[in-house]
């Protein structure tokens, strides 16, 4: 009885953490957050070549 309500709560709790997984990451879509972080990843990588 006991590992079946455990079993129970480890689904729950991925399913939360999923959901609000996709939450964020959808809402980081939506303010264009994604843009922002290649423009930062595209700068750190010139600057360690040396060329920005």
């Amino acid at each position: 009885m006991e590992r079946i309500k455990s079993g129970k709560l480890i689904h729950v709790v991925r399913s939360v953490v999923l959901a609000m997984s996709l939450l964020l990451i959808g809402t980081g879509i939506m303010k264009q957050e994604h843009t922002e972080v290649l423009q930062k990843a595209v700068k750190i990588c010139l600057e360690c070549i040396g060329i920005g």
